[in-house]
């Protein structure tokens, strides 16, 4: 993608220059503008170009937002907000240089209100983080998209990952949010009822708006109990349609399934040589059943009977931690793994969702596809929502290489489309998904558009993601 396609309108030198003196003076050594920590807050796991912003300011709470926002407002100065950098798609990158507000030091549990399930949080807080202050409590956020993602970025990107089947994504597990609007005014989506009818839902527009509407100061969330008994294991199937039909027949049955997960021969390839598994080569399904003793041994025989059906092997279950969490580390280390399938080479995670009945047509053809292009590229998914990766594994040092990449993409996500799917199931649209938003939606990004102009008429959050520009397709 051409660094002039992921602009966000034009920079702003003047207010840029008068922006820098005065955050130095207002936040001393909390303001930094070295290149090495720039270029940190700018990092992007795609092959899309890094775009510094010209300076970061490590906020420590709402107030210290709410000035930042408000002196880059007057300015016009953009403002990107950081959590820990770990998304997918360029959201942090800064198409128009301006200020990067780091959340890092922003990590305080504010509320945990057990008798409800809920608790409200700062937005730099880690998912590990929040889950090892709750443990105590007999609570847990189940959110699990893998890396140790803040929870403010989870939000701005509607995150999801391995539990989503049983607890949902992010929209289903945020009940409120605070957020600085592009005014400098700190606003209140929600209170922590679990339902209302008191006007427009503000929470759902601004979970998933990759704070291109507002900057997030806090997140109210809702909470689960930890299940009594956690069991899981694997089974493995003698073709990835097989292990899809298997999910299919899983959650159509109803069966109550915390988490399965798709992995293809060439990804526990990776995951035996990386993680030090000795798994069966094949196309394989990781589960995972939460409840009690009674519960989770119906659920694992219901579905060990599916997967017979289905052509696959005996299912190997277990309810020690130990043996889950080894198996569950290296899915979790699949980017890595398949990073090491080639040293010397860069990979890029790119996702796409469909209809749960469409998921072994639109992977089976996946599959053909990276077979007839010669690439190196593993298949994860997050199948029981129809949720699936291609880790492309690809020498960045050659254009064409990088262009087969990205026509394979565009295929990818054709594919998805044409099968009433989306071109992102959890990634976010940020920088890289541009193209294919106006394919999925239509004249619907323009509508997104003029809610960002009501909100943000000088472009000052966040720009340059979802859509790259106020105007155009």
């Amino acid at each position: 993608m051409a660094l002039a396609d992921i602009t966000g309108g034009t920079r702003n030198e003047e207010g840029i220059a008068a922006a820098l003196p005065r955050l130095a003076g207002r936040f001393g050594a909390r303001f930094q503008t070295g290149a090495a920590i720039r270029a940190q807050h700018a990092h992007t796991t795609t092959y899309i170009p890094a775009q510094l912003p010209d300076g970061v300011v490590f906020v420590e709470n709402a107030d210290e937002v709410k000035a930042v926002v408000s002196l880059c407002a007057e300015l016009k100065v953009p403002v990107i907000p950081f959590g820990t950098g770990s998304s997918l798609e360029g959201q942090v990158n800064a198409p128009n240089g301006g200020i990067s507000i780091d959340f890092s030091n922003m990590k305080r549990v504010l509320e945990v209100n057990a008798e409800d399930l809920d608790c409200t949080v700062e937005p730099g807080i880690t998912r590990e983080e929040l889950n090892v202050y709750l443990r105590d409590t007999g609570l847990f956020f189940p959110i699990d998209p893998g890396a140790n993602a803040s929870i403010g970025g989870m939000t701005s990107t509607r995150a999801s990952g391995t539990n989503a089947v049983r607890y949902g994504t992010m929209k289903d597990n945020v009940l409120a949010v605070t957020a600085v609007t592009a005014t400098g005014e700190e606003i209140r989506t929600a209170r922590r009822a679990r339902k209302s009818s008191a006007g427009y839902d503000l929470t759902r527009l601004f979970v998933g708006a990759e704070g291109t509407l507002g900057v997030l100061t806090s997140i109210t969330l809702r909470l689960q109990g930890i299940p009594s008994v956690i069991a899981g294991g694997i089974c493995g199937f003698p073709t990835l349609k097989d292990a899809c039909n298997a999910v299919i027949m899983t959650i159509q049955l109803g069966i109550p399934v915390a988490r399965i997960e798709l992995v293809n021969t060439l990804q526990i390839k990776a995951c035996n040589a990386y993680s030090g598994l000795t798994l069966p080569e094949q196309p394989t399904l990781f589960v995972e059943f939460h409840g009690n003793e009674d519960s989770v041994r119906l659920q694992s025989e219901e579905f060990g009977a599916i997967a017979a059906e289905c052509g696959g092997g005996t299912f190997q279950w277990s309810a020690d931690a130990e043996e889950r969490a080894k198996l569950w580390k290296a899915r979790h280390n699949v980017y890595w793994s398949a990073k090491a399938l080639r040293p010397g080479w860069e990979a890029i995670a790119t996702d796409v969702c469909v209809p749960i009945s469409r998921l072994a047509d639109c992977v089976a053809e996946t599959e053909v596809d990276i077979e007839e292009h010669g690439l190196l590229a593993p298949i994860v998914g997050h199948a029981g929502d129809g949720n699936f990766h291609v880790s492309l594994v690809f020498d960045d040092k050659d254009p064409a290489h990088v262009t087969e990449v990205e026509a394979f993409v565009g295929r990818l996500n054709a594919r998805a489309l044409a099968m009433d799917g989306t071109c992102t199931g959890e990634h976010g649209i940020g920088q890289g998904k541009q193209a294919f938003l106006p394919g999925e939606l239509g004249g619907t990004v323009q509508l997104m558009r003029q809610i960002k102009q009501a909100l943000d008429p000088d472009n000052i959050l966040n720009p340059g993601k979802i859509f790259s520009t106020l105007s155009g397709n």
